[in-house]
């Protein structure tokens, strides 16, 4: 039996923080692997006119490379319509039948849990970690594990912001990213763009 950290999101573009946050989780809980997830459709927001999910998984490929306890998860973009949380781990729990998970969210999702589709459910087939977050409160009726990690304010409009301004990603993402993002001129991407 493995005891699987799942991180969801649209990684549009994968970030320095989405990996801190897997790192910390997995020591702080003595975690086998994390499994990101790309979403297609997230059912709490409509996705950004980002880049496509080939250059969303292409960018992740290249973000967890490194590390042997990170990997993709690409059950979400099977499907069409919205991608909810119940019915992911459920096919996964029948997929990986033993398997322990840890679903890992924002404060600002721990606040907007009892919205979520069929949480009493869910509650049943994860335990939820909340990783705090600058500006929300981590509190609500549901049972969370809560963990204190380092802030690093970063995010993935932060990025296609500076990406579309010509401003430095550098330290932000992985180099490995940056240099996807130049090499397909993602989020408006043109020469004048530094990316160190």
């Amino acid at each position: 039996m493995k005891k699987i950290g799942i991180l969801g999101g649209t990684f549009d573009p994968p970030h320095n923080g989405h990996l801190l946050i897997a790192s910390e989780v997995l020591d702080a809980l003595s975690l086998d692997e994390i499994w990101f997830l790309p979403n297609s459709e997230p059912p709490h927001k409509p996705l950004s006119s980002g880049a496509s999910t080939e250059h969303r998984i292409a960018m992740l490929e290249r973000a967890v490379s490194d590390n042997h306890h990170f990997k993709i998860e690409k059950l979400e973009l099977d499907r069409n319509g919205p991608s909810y949380t119940f019915e992911t781990m459920k096919l996964l729990h029948e997929r990986e039948e033993g398997h322990q998970f840890y679903f890992i969210i924002g404060a600002d999702m721990v606040e907007y849990l009892p919205k979520w589709h069929k949480i009493d459910e869910l509650m049943k087939l994860v335990t939820f970690v909340g990783v705090q977050r600058p500006e929300y409160e981590l509190s609500t009726k549901y049972p969370v594990t809560y963990l204190d990690i380092p802030e690093f304010a970063v995010s993935s409009s932060l990025i296609r912001e500076r990406t579309q301004t010509g401003r430095t990603i550098q330290y932000l993402t992985p180099d490995s990213v940056i240099l996807y993002i130049k090499e397909h001129q993602l989020y408006g991407t043109n020469e004048s763009v530094r990316n160190c």
